[in-house]
Order: C-alpha cells, then sequence, then structure tokens
C-alpha cells in the first residue's frame, strides 16, 4: 500500500477545516498544512491533527504556496486537499481502497470535484475531472521496443471519486487582486488563466469589475500571442466592458466581427443585454434566442441557459404591457410565461 502525504494551504479558515479534516480521516500517512497568514484560530485548529504546520510569508502566487507545501512531503504519493473541501463517507472507503490497489505505474489520479455551492465564480459543470494525487518521486521510462523513447508524459488514472466543494464565501474578489498585482510585476499570463479570469469577470463580475480590468484587455492581453480560442474570449470581456462604458462603436466593431466569425452564447448575450437596456425588445428577443439556442457558451454555460431566457422572459412580459392588440397580447404573455419555466428548471450540465 502506498503512503499519503496530504498537503495543505490554509489562511483563516477556522470556521470549515475541523470538517475537511475529519472527513479525510484514515486517508493521509503524513499531514502538511502551511498558513499563509491566519489571524484567527486557524493554525490552532491545525495542530490539532498534525505536528507539520509551516508559515509561509504570502507573496500573491499560490503556486509558490502550494510549491513549498509539496517541499515537506516524504510519502510516495502527494494529495493536494484545499480546506473548503470534504470527503463523504463513500468517496472516503473508495480512496482508502484506491491507496492499497494503485498501479505503481501511475503517476497521476483525478478525481471528480463536484461543486455544490452557490459561491460559483468559474465553474460550468456540476462536477469536473482534476488532478489530486502525484506521485512524489517520478521516474522515466524507455517505451517501445524499437525506437526506443523516455515517456515524458505523465500515465493518469481517472478515478470516479468525488469530492465536496464547499466554498463559504465568493473568492473572485480576492482573485482578482492577486491578477492586478502580477499585471503590475509585468508577468505574462498563460492563456488558461486568462481565459479564467474572463470566466470570473463573466460568472461573478461586477460592472466595476470589467471596467477596472479595461486596460489589461485593451492594450495587454491581446497582444501576447494569445491562441485564437483566448483572443474569442477577451473579446467577448472587451464587448461586456463597451457596452458598460457606453463606447458604441468598438462595441458594435468587436461583436458583429465575433458573430459573423464565429458567434458565442456570451457574445448574443451581451447583444441582447444591449438591445434590452435600449428598450428595443424585440431585437434584444432575437439575440437572447440565439444565446439560448442557436449558440455555444465558451466562458458562462448560463450564458447559453437561465440567463438569456430569464431575459426573454422579461422582453415577452414588457412586449405584451406595450400591446394593444388582445391576441398579440395573449401570445406574449404565454411566450413570457414559457420561457421563464424554461429558465425555472434549467441547471448545470452534471459534467
Amino acid at each position: 500500500m502506498i503512503s499519503v502525504s496530504m498537503c495543505m494551504i490554509v489562511k483563516n479558515e477556522q470556521s470549515i477545516l475541523k470538517r475537511c479534516l475529519d472527513s479525510y480521516a484514515g486517508i493521509y500517512d503524513e499531514l502538511i498544512i502551511v498558513d499563509t497568514g491566519s489571524t484567527d484560530n486557524t493554525k490552532e485548529i491545525a495542530a490539532q491533527y498534525t505536528d507539520k504546520v509551516y508559515d509561509f510569508a504570502w507573496c500573491d502566487d499560490f503556486a509558490a504556496a502550494r510549491n513549498f507545501a509539496f517541499s515537506k512531503a516524504s510519502c510516495d504519493y502527494i494529495l493536494s486537499v484545499d480546506a473548503d473541501e470534504e470527503l463523504d463517507f463513500h468517496n472516503n472507503t473508495a480512496l482508502r481502497s484506491l491507496k492499497e490497489a494503485i498501479l505503481p505505474e501511475i503517476d497521476i489520479v483525478q478525481m471528480y470535484y463536484v461543486n455544490e455551492s452557490d459561491f460559483n465564480s468559474v465553474y460550468n459543470v456540476h462536477k469536473e475531472l482534476r488532478p489530486k494525487l502525484f506521485r512524489r518521486i517520478r521516474t522515466f521510462n524507455w517505451i517501445s521496443p524499437i525506437h526506443e523513447t523516455i515517456r515524458v508524459n505523465p500515465v493518469i488514472y481517472d478515478s470516479d471519486i468525488e469530492i465536496m466543494h464547499k466554498p463559504t464565501g465568493d473568492h473572485s474578489k480576492r482573485d482578482f487582486s492577486i491578477y492586478f498585482k502580477a499585471l503590475d510585476k509585468g508577468i505574462v499570463l498563460e492563456d488558461y488563466v486568462v481565459t479564467m479570469l474572463c470566466k470570473e469577470l463573466f460568472i461573478s463580475g461586477e460592472a466595476s469589475d470589467f471596467i477596472s480590468f479595461k486596460n489589461a484587455f485593451e492594450n495587454i492581453f491581446p497582444y501576447e500571442n494569445r491562441s485564437e480560442n483566448t483572443l474569442e474570449d477577451i473579446n467577448c470581456i472587451l464587448a461586456r466592458i463597451y457596452n458598460i462604458t457606453g463606447e458604441q462603436n468598438k462595441f458594435f466593431k468587436i461583436a458583429l466581427k465575433s458573430v459573423a466569425d464565429n458567434p458565442s452564447s456570451e457574445m448574443c448575450y451581451t447583444l441582447g443585454l444591449y438591445y434590452f437596456a435600449h428598450k428595443d425588445y424585440n431585437e434584444a428577443a432575437i439575440w437572447l434566442y440565439n444565446a439560448a439556442f442557436e449558440t455555444k457558451s465558451i466562458l458562462d454555460i448560463s450564458s447559453s441557459g437561465k440567463k438569456p431566457l430569464y431575459l426573454l422572459s422579461e422582453c415577452y412580459k414588457l412586449l405584451s404591457q406595450q400591446c394593444e392588440d388582445d391576441y398579440e397580447k395573449i401570445q406574449y404573455i404565454e411566450m413570457s410565461n414559457d420561457y421563464k419555466s424554461q429558465a425555472d428548471r434549467w441547471s448545470m450540465p452534471e459534467l
């Protein structure tokens, strides 16, 4: 059976740390908790479970903190855990069984991250596979009986284990501040990080958040040799920014080019928002229908679901109030009720 070092980075987690650690009981052979500046009783709670509690001076870098935690591990494998996670009895049992049965060639084990909370800033599915268990020391093996080569890609096992993600608050504002600090240092963010920022903005950002990132999306991100997919993400945010700031020429230049080239639900939804704000409910309904039924989302799955559906309902409700023809008024009311019913029934995809 393998041994497991469970590594965590924490800060002010006194309300949930015990819940997390109790749920992982029996899983780890070594528990390493790295505190990045708690001002509550987090460290005292951690000390009840392990004597390996370390201080790490926060430097606005989650990777640096996790690397520090991993550097303290001594077991065969490292399990990376956050304080807002919980493992139920069934999945605790499954993980303990995995410890006994894991094949020696496995480098990484992925587990399902189940998103239960209302505090969602980046997720578009109910659950998704994430790498959670890592071989601490990886060996390199030759493969192929002829033209042999070293296997450079890790051997990954996708398990059925499910970890419940139960955050107690919205972390997007904290994350936004880290983006700003990285940009101030001249750090070039990876494409996937820029996409994560776009998701956070589109899913949970307020108007002021979009405006605060205007310079980065106008003058930095587009000029850093980005992939086509990332540029699409950037344009979705720019269109939303220009809609908020009232820069109509810039807004339509980006939005119309996008819907001509490769329309997304996000761009159609943003066009719907524009026409709704200008009380052109018929035009808004066209774009909102396209967002809900004719295009796919790239950042926020609800942009192809409940968001345009609720706004469609509101469009037809307002149109019914403006309509003088009784037959059309009834049709508009029925359409409003139908779209609201669809929006109420909408749910995030399972996978």
